[in-house]
Order: C-alpha cells, then structure tokens, then sequence
C-alpha cells in the first residue's frame, strides 16, 4: 500500500481518475439515457438514486469481485443482459406505449432504477477490476474512486439527457457502448475460451451478431418496409452459422458424411446455402402478413 500522500500514492489516484473519467462514463451515459423521457423532477431522482445505485453495486463488486469472477457463466449471462438492456434503450417509442416519440425509454421511477442497476451490476466489472489494480489493495484508494467517480457520473447523466434532447442520435452510442461491452464480455467467458481458440472465425461471427440484436430496435424503426426483414434475417443467418461452427467437431468426430468428399462438399453447400429456403419462406410469411390482416 502506498503511503499516504506520497508520490506512489498520488499517482495510482492520478490513474484511478482517468479511469473514472474513462468508464464511469459508461454508467453517465446509461443513466442519462433511461431517465430521459421522465419528468424533470423525476429525471433528478432517478440521477441521484442511479449514481447512489451504482456506486454502491460497485462497493460490493469492489469486495466480491474474485467470488463473482469464479462463478461459472457469469461473463456470458452478463454479456447476454447487456443485449438485453440495449434493445431495451433503443426500442421505438410506440413499442413501449411512449407518446413523447423517439426511441423508449424507462417511463417510471422504478423502472428506470431497475434498469440503471441491472446494467451497472454488470457493466460495473471492469471499473472494478481497473481500480483494484490501481489501487494495490489500498483501501482508501479503492474508496477515493468510487468517492470520484459521483460527480462524473451525476454531471455526466445530465450532459447527457440534454445532448439526447438537441442530438437523438446519441441514443445509438448508448446501444453500441452495450453492445460493446456485452461482446468483450461474452469472449471473455472462461468457459468459451477453449472454443474460441479453436474457432477463430467465432469471434467475428459473435461481434457482428451482438450488435445486430442489440441495435436491431433502432434500424428496424428507420428502415423501409421492404428492408424491415433483414433485422431478424442478419441476426437468424449468423446464428445458422454460428451453429455450424459448434456441430463441426461433432461431425468429424462421428465421421459419417464427412469421410467422404462428396459428403463434405454436401455440408459445405448445406451450411452456406441451407438458410436460403429458410429466408425465403420467411419473406413470404411478411408479405402475407398485410393480406391477413385487411381480410381479417
């Protein structure tokens, strides 16, 4: 531990406040954005009780991180929330029964909390991680800068609400920042790290994935309607081949079609052009769809 007030002590909180400035940023920007459609009275609230929220998942994170990180599938179930709470942010307002337009957000006190602490709890892990390190096992430093990143974070959610107000578009950062995280998350699970080694090309299929389901809400809502199918079509073509990825070492273990060349070359046909008919008939199901509905 450094000692206090010494050059080793002022400079790891030096660092400890660049890492604020850094990643609480994250947790500013996600507060801001779920509070926006709120009341200005209410839009207070939900700051001052979603930094308090934040900070104090972060103290308890801050004590349990080594018990937290042992628990088997907890990067991947985080990394899948993250999607979750960024098609959440960017769902269009009249999905969520928002009359305010633009992309919906939290529409009460409870519900934006709720959110705010979800994402902070998982979010909240590599901030943690980052101090810790910082800090060198002090614990005054470790509380120095949960102490330090408040008024970022309170700052920052306001900046943010009104930035949201003059630019919408800045609800898409929001999106990607999830987005993001949640895939850095999901490769980094223990449990998949085997895998991933293995399969190479399962890390762009993974990226590209993460972001097409987290921002779906948000594209579908300025596409045409012809285009409107390929946010379901993207998502549902990575994940055929996703699932081709996974069964591959199966097939060789079992040999079967594989031991031939004439059955390899039909797997190889099945996984890249199998989801055509697939796709098809679920374009034709959409255009259906407005048939139905003026005869019903």
């Amino acid at each position: 531990m450094p000692e206090l007030f010494s050059a080793g002590f002022l400079s790891a909180l030096l660092v400890i406040v660049l890492i604020d400035l850094v990643l609480a940023g994250d947790n500013a920007l996600i507060i801001g954005l779920v509070a926006r459609n709120l009341p200005k009275n209410t839009q207070r609230k939900v700051i001052f009780w979603g930094t308090f929220g934040a900070i104090a998942v972060r103290a308890l994170m801050a004590a349990l991180v080594v018990y937290i990180l042992a628990v088997p599938g907890f990067m991947l179930a985080g990394g899948i929330a993250l999607i979750w709470i960024a098609r959440k942010l960017l769902m269009p307002a009249e999905a969520a029964g928002d009359s305010h337009g633009g992309a919906a957000a939290a529409t009460s006190f409870a519900g934006a909390l709720r959110t705010i602490v979800i994402a902070d709890a998982v979010m909240g892990i590599d901030n943690v991680l980052a101090i810790g390190g910082a800090a060198s096992g002090s614990l005054l430093l470790i509380v120095l800068g949960l102490a330090i990143s408040v008024p970022i974070i309170v700052w920052g959610s306001h900046l943010v609400i009104r930035l949201v107000d003059r630019f919408p578009s800045v609800i898409l950062l929001g999106g990607a920042v999830l987005a993001w995280t949640g895939y850095t998350m999901i490769v980094r699970e223990p449990l998949l790290q085997p895998w991933l080694t293995a399969h190479p090309a399962a890390r762009f299929i993974i990226a590209v994935l993460v972001f097409s389901a987290s921002l779906a809400p948000w594209w579908s809502q300025r596409l045409s309607r012809q285009m409107q199918p390929l946010v379901v079509v993207l998502p549902a073509l990575l994940l055929w081949l996703l699932a081709f990825e996974i069964v591959d070492p199966h097939l060789e273990r079992m040999g079967g079609l594989l031991a031939t060349e004439t059955g390899a070359y039909l797997v190889e046909a099945v996984r890249w052009l199998g989801w055509l008919p697939l796709a098809a008939g679920f374009l034709w199901l959409q255009e259906q769809r407005p048939h139905r509905t003026v005869r019903g």
